[in-house]
């Protein structure tokens, strides 16, 4: 099966301008995503997609590769779409965060081999939920999963309500899954589901994939023990010096 990876990456970030280019113990941080994506032998190839010259410039200056596509895109899900019709031979594309430096590649092969289902449509990570903390985070959402391992819902709140206990309680009486954010897609999916109109549940969570699911796709979940830590703010930069 061909895979192609893709890193979306862009300059004008509003919470950390020129994020994939801050140094990182020696390199950048694109640089470490690409080259922790490359140590994944279910990847065919990696780009990294962004719309700005002076990424593609540092990209290709480490040996990397990379394309321009357009300053217009909403998501990186759209940016990967982009790439992806300029790469026809590729079954599925994975989405990788340009923002974990330290992303381990045995997430992305537990993605890919989600595809050797040939019923997959799109495939996501879930990690259980360790503590209250996590639960209640709403920048961390959480996944309600069937008994296909499909997503049947992701919200930011805690789902499902434990009726008749405290919320303090609730993780004694349920298992909770928090959304590993990595996606992968068959690359016809990819095409389909970035010409969907924005959702209700979209909006009301603020969650791309729930466009998806509210359009009838299917959204396959693979569980995962590993997480890495993501670079929204220049104190989450500080944090990881620190771990």
């Amino acid at each position: 099966m061909n895979i192609l990876g893709i890193i979306p990456a862009r300059y004008a970030s509003s919470r950390f301008p020129g994020k994939p280019l801050v140094d990182i113990g020696g390199k950048s941080m694109i640089q470490r995503v690409y080259e922790q994506a490359k140590k994944c032998t279910n990847l065919t190839e990696v780009i990294v997609a962004t719309d700005d010259e002076r990424i593609f410039d540092h990209v290709t200056g480490f040996g990397g590769v990379a394309v321009m596509t357009s300053a217009d895109h909403q998501s990186g899900t759209d940016r990967c779409a982009e790439v992806a019709t300029q790469h026809p031979q590729y079954e599925v594309i994975i989405n990788i965060q340009g923002d974990e430096p330290y992303i381990d590649p045995e997430q992305i092969t537990k993605l890919a081999t989600c595809f050797n289902d040939a019923a997959t449509q799109i495939a996501t990570l879930i990690k259980k939920v360790q503590n209250e903390q996590e639960l209640l985070n709403v920048n961390s959402p959480k996944v309600v999963i069937n008994k296909l391992s499909e997503a049947v819902y992701f919200s930011r709140s805690p789902m499902p309500h434990i009726r008749g206990q405290e919320q303090q309680d609730w993780l004694k009486h349920f298992t909770y899954f928090k959304h590993i954010g990595i996606y992968g897609y068959r690359a016809d999916i990819l095409q389909q589901i970035t010409k969907l109109p924005v959702s209700s549940l979209e909006k009301a969570e603020s969650l791309e994939q729930l466009r998806w699911i509210e359009n009838g796709y299917r959204i396959k979940v693979a569980e995962t023990e590993l997480e890495t830590h993501a670079i929204d703010t220049p104190e989450d930069l500080e944090k990881l010096s620190i771990i």
